[in-house]
């Protein structure tokens, strides 16, 4: 039985992964958390590292899921917060300079909410190649006159105003598959997110990001990066490697099948000598009618935990090239599916010397329990950030319905020279 609910009224996140399609449907909640109603999810078998490789696969993938969502919530869905990610996201800093607005005669003026957009909209004025786009401008903070650190300029007075933005910006092939996908699975986008600025929306908390906090979401294709420091966004990146290519060494190492080794992943995986008993063993599938074979443990994980250093060295490199490890008091944060793998923490401490936690989305949501761990947590986070752009909506004093138009009318005017 449907919910009797106006579809402007629904939210849903939509988590495009190269492992899984996840969709988690809520309703907006004014002032607080979404409340949920139900999800969907199924295997993702038409994306590569994050990248759409099969569009009628990935369009078959996502209506499964949305069908599986709309049962659960007894809902009707028509749009969706899509996630995207891969190795084309890239990111940097900017930064934009205005006079402030000031009356005649008077030798200062007073910041206003005109000169904010002003700045940040200079700040975003960079640079790209034809076939890239800004996904994301996220202001860092503000500076009037010779004084940093400002959070938010508004009446303040000076005479310059200059701001720090991070910059997210993508391949316009690729959001262009995705919207395309969503399309053909019948369900509109009505916004691109970044997946790990997503993922950090559901399991990180306020004094994390104003400490310093490194989240790292370990999917299946990619592992996504984003840090925070001063509540605000420092740095993202997208690093091309996943719980995939941790598979395919299981596969080529014991001379198993994909599917077999996956299921021992899941199953037996472990990352670090210290989160197993070495002696265990198990049994190993053969190929070709070959007999099975019997296997110790720490072998499995002499093959996984080499995978692993090496894609959290990448992270630590990428990170040394911003400096912001410098700035990182609470650690790092670790959700995606691969984060549930043992020893996953103990590897990422002696990698990045500073403490590690397991991030799974909060259960602070209204008045439903998914029983939720990391490798949901950027479906959750879609849903959060689109709960938080409709509070927005309500005090900016804009209606439910112009502004779903107005998000709808900003996808495809990026796109409009494309489709």
């Amino acid at each position: 039985m449907k919910n009797s609910f106006a579809n402007q009224d629904i939210l849903c996140g939509l988590d495009i992964g190269t492992t899984k399609i996840a969709a988690i449907v809520a309703l907006p909640n004014p002032g607080g958390e979404p409340q949920l109603l139900g999800m969907g999810y199924v295997p993702s078998r038409g994306l590569r590292r994050g990248v759409v490789v099969n569009l009628e696969q990935t369009a078959a993938d996502i209506a499964e899921a949305i069908s599986l969502a709309q049962q659960n919530a007894g809902v009707e869905i028509d749009m969706v917060w899509a996630g995207i990610a891969g190795e084309h996201v890239k990111s940097l800093n900017s930064r934009g300079v205005i006079p402030i607005t000031r009356w005649r005669g008077e030798q200062t003026g007073e910041v206003t909410p005109g000169d904010v957009d002003k700045v940040v909209e200079a700040a975003r004025t960079i640079l790209l190649p034809p076939d890239r786009r800004v996904l994301h401008v996220l202001p860092q903070e503000y500076m009037v006159d010779s004084e940093g650190g400002i959070r938010m300029p508004v009446g303040m007075a000076g005479v310059r105003l200059e701001a720090d933005v991070h910059i997210v910006h993508c391949a316009v092939s690729s959001a262009q598959n995705i919207i395309a996908c969503c399309k053909r699975a019948g369900v509109a986008v009505q916004d691109l997110i970044l997946e790990p600025l997503a993922s950090a929306e559901s399991v990180l908390t306020e004094d994390e990001r104003e400490l310093g906090v490194i989240l790292l979401d370990f999917g299946g294709g990619t592992t996504d990066l984003a840090a925070f420091q001063g509540s605000a966004i420092r740095h993202t990146a997208v690093i091309g490697y996943g719980g995939d290519y941790i598979t395919r060494d299981i596969a080529m190492g014991l001379r198993t099948p994909m599917e077999s080794a996956e299921q021992i992943k899941i199953e037996h995986g472990a990352a670090h000598l210290r989160a197993i008993n070495q002696n265990d063993f198990l049994e190993i599938p053969g190929i070709g009618g070959r007999e099975p074979r019997e296997l110790s443990r720490s072998m499995l994980v002499s093959i996984i935990g080499p995978r692993v250093e090496e894609i959290f060295t990448v992270a630590r490199e990428d990170l040394k090239k911003t400096r912001v490890l410098d700035h990182i008091g609470a650690g790092v944060v670790l959700t995606g599916g691969g984060a549930s793998m043992c020893g996953m923490a103990e590897i990422a401490e002696e990698i990045f010397a500073l403490p590690v936690r397991i991030g799974a989305p909060h259960d602070n949501m209204a008045n439903y329990d998914l029983g939720l761990g990391p490798k949901f947590a950027t479906a959750v986070g879609l849903v959060r950030h689109a709960n938080r752009q409709y509070n927005e909506m309500l005090s900016s004093g804009r209606n439910a319905e112009s502004w779903t138009a107005r998000t709808s009318t900003k996808v495809r005017k990026w796109f409009s020279e494309i489709f």
